[in-house]
C-alpha cells in the first residue's frame, strides 16, 4: 500500500503542477503581474502561493527544512485581502517558477521517506498530500475565473479541445425525492476536508428537486419578464444588493445590437446558448429566480441527498453514478471550457434521476454554511472554522472549471451570495405535498 499510494500522490501532485503551468503558459508577463479584477489576486500571486502552500505543509510540517519561510507574510492568505496584493513586493514570474519548483523537488523527496500510515494524522492515507493536490487545483480554477474577467484579449479558441457531449432526451423536468434518513457527509473519504466530517444521519421530509439545473434559456425568461424590476421575487438583503450593483442579468451577458443576448467567454463574444446551464449568477439572484418560478432553492442536505444516496441499499455514493472515479459521467476538469448541455452526460445520473449534479456549474443552496454536529478543525481552523456562519452560502457539484480530485458528493463550498464571478449556476425544489 505504501508503494503504490506513494507512486498514486507523486502523479497526483505533477497533474495539479502541470495544470497550474499549463494554464498560465499563453500569458505573457504583464498578464501575469496585472490584477485584472479587485476581486483576484494577480495570477503571479496565485502561483507561488501554491508553492508557499507547499512549502508549509509537505517539508515544514513534515519536519524538513523548508524553501521559503520569508514569504509567508506575502503568501498569507488570510493576513492580505486580494485587493491588496499587487502592492505587496511578489516573486516576478520566473522566481515564482523557481520557487514552486525547488519546494516541489524537495517535497518529493519527503515523500519517498516518510510513513504514510495512521499513526499521524496528516499522513494517514496520504491526507496532508491530498490537501495540497485539492488546494493547488482549487486555485486553477480561481485563475481561471481571473482570466475569464481578462478584458485585453481571448484567453482560449471557442472550439472545445475534446469531443461535444452527446446531447440529452428531452425527461422529466424533476423528480421525488422520498421522505426519510440518508448519511449525510463522510467519515471514510480519506482526502475529504474537516468541514466534510463526520458522517451523520440527517433525516428530510419529501421534496421534489430539477432534475438538470436551470439553463439559459429558461433564465432569459425571468429577466425578459422583469425579473430584475419587481422586488417580491428577491430578499430584502437582495433587492437592495440587485440595486447598488446594478444587476440586470448574468455577469458577462449583454445585449447585441438587434437586441439579442450574447456573452463574453475568456475574452470573445458569442450568443448565448440557451441550453446550457446558466452561470455567473449570484445566490441573491439564484433565489429570486426560484421564487419568479414558485420554487426555492434546495437545501444543502437535500442536494447531498439527491446526489448520493441508493434508498435500495441504504448505502452513500461517491459520486452521483457510484464509487468509480469521473472518467466521462461528468464535465469535469475544463475539458470543453464551458457548461454542458444541461443534463449532457446521462452516465453521471444520480440514483433519483438528477443529471448533471457533479461538473458543469457549482450549485447554490439554500443552507448557510455551518459545522456539522461532532465537527472538529483539522489541520487547521482557517480551512473551514473561520467562515462558518450566516455570511457563506453553500455551494456543491462542482463545475466545468473544477478538477476531479476536487470534487465529490460531500464535498462543501462556500462563498458570499453576492459572488457571480465564480462558475455557479443552481437548480430549483419545492415542498412535496
Amino acid at each position: 500500500m505504501g508503494t503504490g499510494l506513494r507512486e498514486v500522490i507523486a502523479a497526483e501532485l505533477d497533474a495539479a503542477r502541470r495544470r497550474s503551468l499549463d494554464l498560465l503558459d499563453p500569458l505573457d508577463e504583464a498578464d501575469l503581474i496585472r490584477q485584472h479584477s479587485p476581486l483576484m489576486s494577480p495570477l503571479v500571486w496565485d502561483l507561488a502561493h501554491v508553492g508557499n502552500y507547499e512549502d508549509l505543509w509537505l517539508l515544514r510540517a513534515l519536519e524538513a527544512d523548508g524553501v521559503g519561510a520569508e514569504y509567508d507574510q506575502i503568501y498569507d492568505a488570510f493576513r492580505h485581502p486580494r485587493k491588496d496584493r499587487p502592492g505587496l513586493p511578489l516573486l516576478g514570474p520566473a522566481a515564482a517558477r523557481g520557487y514552486i519548483g525547488e519546494v516541489r523537488q524537495r517535497a518529493l523527496d519527503v515523500l519517498g521517506k516518510v510513513a504514510l500510515d495512521e499513526r499521524s494524522p496528516l499522513l494517514d492515507g496520504g491526507f496532508v498530500y491530498g490537501m495540497v493536490v485539492q488546494h493547488e487545483h482549487q486555485h486553477d480554477e480561481t485563475m481561471l475565473a481571473t482570466l475569464q474577467l481578462m478584458e485585453s484579449s481571448a484567453y482560449y479558441p471557442i472550439d472545445a479541445p475534446v469531443g461535444v457531449p452527446v446531447r440529452p432526451a428531452p425527461g422529466a423536468a424533476e423528480v421525488l425525492v422520498e421522505g426519510g434518513p440518508f448519511t449525510m457527509g463522510t467519515s471514510t473519504e480519506p482526502w475529504a476536508y474537516d468541514n466534510e466530517r463526520p458522517a451523520h444521519t440527517v433525516d428530510l421530509p419529501a421534496f421534489w428537486i430539477d432534475t438538470a439545473p436551470v439553463t439559459n434559456g429558461q433564465y432569459r425568461a425571468f429577466v425578459e419578464d422583469g425579473g430584475y424590476a419587481v422586488p417580491r421575487w428577491w430578499t430584502e438583503a437582495g433587492w437592495a444588493w440587485r440595486q447598488e450593483a446594478g444587476l440586470e442579468a448574468p455577469q458577462f451577458w449583454s445585449r447585441d445590437t438587434g437586441g439579442s443576448w450574447t456573452r463574453r467567454r475568456f475574452g470573445w463574444h458569442e450568443a448565448v446558448p440557451d441550453d446550457e446551464p446558466v452561470q455567473h449568477v449570484c445566490w441573491y439572484e439564484a433565489s429570486a429566480f426560484a421564487r419568479w418560478a414558485g420554487k426555492r432553492l434546495p437545501t444543502e442536505a437535500e442536494w447531498e441527498k439527491a446526489a448520493s444516496w441508493d434508498p435500495a441499499a441504504s448505502s452513500k455514493r461517491r459520486f452521483p453514478w457510484g464509487d468509480a472515479e469521473p472518467v466521462g459521467q461528468a464535465n469535469l476538469g475544463q475539458r470543453h471550457l464551458r457548461p454542458a448541455p444541461a443534463g449532457a452526460f446521462p452516465g453521471g445520473t444520480s440514483v433519483y434521476g438528477c443529471l448533471s449534479m457533479v461538473g458543469d456549474v457549482w450549485e447554490w443552496t439554500a443552507s448557510d454554511f455551518e459545522p456539522y454536529p461532532g465537527f472538529a478543525s483539522f489541520p487547521y481552523r482557517e480551512y473551514s472554522e473561520v467562515f462558518y456562519g450566516p455570511a457563506y452560502k453553500v455551494l456543491r457539484g462542482g463545475s466545468w472549471a473544477t478538477h476531479p480530485r476536487a470534487v465529490r458528493t460531500t464535498f462543501r463550498n462556500w462563498d458570499y451570495p453576492i459572488r457571480r464571478q465564480i462558475f455557479a449556476g443552481f437548480r430549483c425544489a419545492r415542498d412535496a405535498g
